[in-house]
């Protein structure tokens, strides 16, 4: 009787272990399943839709207000007070030459002025003397025209040498380099001791609140942006777009490369890090043109993949491999090859790892 129980208690075990181990495996199946199906963050439909045809041309980001400060005298630069990255206001001294030329130029002027003023007044006197003279019947005419030739000759002798003066002055003033304008100082262009000479670069400046994007676009494709109202300017660096505030088509053209430059001004707000030489794209609209778009959130990018989830005729999303093309800064991205019209992807859809 004891055995009969004891196999009747053991086989009941055995009847429950299986029991559990079954919905084990359930359980876990049915994880796995929900970790491979994507997730669900909406539905939007691939569409033929009016949209707007562009042309977009390589730029080069410059700034509106830049100088490339030179030396006006010659002499060795002795001093630089600011480098590449210092802010600077107008009329701010960025470098300084040796002066001791200059100065003893300053010196010589004025020595000349006071020795013409000095001249001058002798003939003032030997003009007025000479006309006593000549009232008193003691010296000729001819005496006083001479003293009359003699007082203009130091007259103009002053003018002279004051305006040497003034020339000393301001060539003695050119030993202090200054900014034109408040900025930003991009690079120098010189070092401490090198000999400095008229129009020799000594430093560069550029305001980076006024920066714009410059494009060259081909002749054929000017009759369609003439008039263009606006444009955007794509910053791959930054992966941002901003829209320009304003356009300006340069009415010359560059006859070697049969290109015309168009000018797109950013807006003040850009990030610090767009600076003068960045590679940028101008987005100029040449027209609308139908095209087969999708939401740009529905696009999922692996690597060298470009793909998206469609929902098939049981409801269920399975990726699939396409071509993009331009991405519109309104959330469309253009579909080349891979869906039709009326078929539906799933946004943001991904698969978790297995």
């Amino acid at each position: 009787m004891r055995n009969k129980l004891l196999v009747a208690a053991l086989g009941a075990a055995l009847i429950a272990g299986a029991l559990a181990a079954t919905q084990t495996n359930r359980h876990s199946g049915s994880v796995r399943a929900d970790e491979q199906a994507p997730r669900r963050a909406g539905i939007a439909t691939v569409e033929l839709r009016e949209v707007a045809d562009v042309y977009a041309a390589d730029a080069v980001i410059e700034a509106v207000r830049a100088a490339t400060v030179s030396a006006q005298i010659a002499g060795n630069v002795t001093h630089y007070y600011v480098d590449a990255g210092d802010r600077v206001k107008r009329g701010q001294v960025l470098v300084r030459i040796d002066a001791r030329e200059t100065d003893a130029q300053v010196a010589a002027g004025a020595a000349g002025v006071a020795q013409a003023e000095a001249q001058l007044a002798q003939a003032k006197l030997n003009h007025e003397r000479t006309a006593r003279l000549v009232d008193s019947k003691f010296v000729s005419q001819s005496a006083l025209d001479k003293a009359d030739a003699d007082l203009k000759s130091a007259q103009a002798a002053v003018q002279m040498a004051r305006a040497s003066a003034t020339q000393a002055a301001t060539a003695r003033s050119f030993a202090d380099v200054r900014s034109p304008l408040d900025g930003i100082v991009t690079r120098r262009l010189a070092e401490l001791g090198e000999l400095a000479s008229p129009g020799k670069p000594l430093i560069e400046v550029h305001d980076p609140a006024a920066l714009r994007a410059v494009a060259s676009v081909p002749q054929f494709v000017l009759p369609r942006i003439a008039q263009v109202p606006q444009a955007e300017v794509v910053l791959p660096t930054l992966g941002q777009t901003v829209v320009a505030t304003h356009v300006t088509v340069l009415p010359a053209a560059d006859a070697r490369l049969l290109s015309t430059q168009v000018r797109a001004d950013l807006p003040a707000s850009v990030p610090a890090s767009v600076v003068p030489g960045t590679a940028a794209k101008v987005v100029l609209p040449t027209g609308s043109v139908k095209r087969l778009v999708m939401p740009v959130d529905a696009v999922v990018r692996r690597g060298e993949l470009t793909a998206t989830y469609v929902i098939g005729s049981d409801g269920q999303p399975r990726l699939r491999q396409i071509r993009t093309g331009e991405t519109s800064s309104a959330g469309w991205v253009e579909v080349l090859a891979g869906l039709d019209a009326g078929e539906r992807v799933q946004l943001a859809g991904t698969v978790a790892a297995r």
